[in-house]
């Protein structure tokens, strides 16, 4: 191999070389981009947690914990329960839940969730029972 040989085959090295580091400035670029607006973005949803927080009475605060309690004792419910069909108001009596209307209508699309995640099936209009 001769020395312009190896000149242009340096040549050639260098210039793929120079085309992948700016290819590669170009990537860095973009995602430096990216990573700001997310970054921003974040720091909007904290400050809009924040203020929603500030707005929130406290006596409203322990509510989702409750509604995930509510759900867990469906759930239970029905998996101490697998073969048995519940209607509503006697799944009210059976967790003690009040039996009004209003709760009755909570309870009935928290069941209807639970059907369309899969956990239940609704073997007739108004009667629950446990996926098996």
């Amino acid at each position: 191999m001769n020395v312009s040989e190896l000149l242009r085959l340096l040549q050639t090295e260098h210039d793929e070389s120079a085309a992948r580091a700016g290819s590669l400035r170009e990537q860095i670029e973009r995602l430096t981009t990216d990573l700001a607006e997310t970054e921003a973005r974040l720091a909007e949803l904290a400050a809009t947690r924040k203020v929603i927080d500030g707005l929130t009475p406290p006596d409203q605060a322990p509510a989702p914990a409750e509604t995930a309690t509510v759900y867990q004792r469906i759930v239970t419910t029905f998996n101490e329960h697998p073969g048995k069909v519940f209607r509503v108001r006697d799944l009210h009596e059976h967790l003690g839940l009040p039996t009004d209307e209003p709760s009755i209508n909570v309870t009935r699309s928290r069941l209807g969730r639970l059907v369309r995640q899969g956990l239940l099936t609704q073997p007739g209009r108004g009667r629950y029972q446990k996926r098996t």
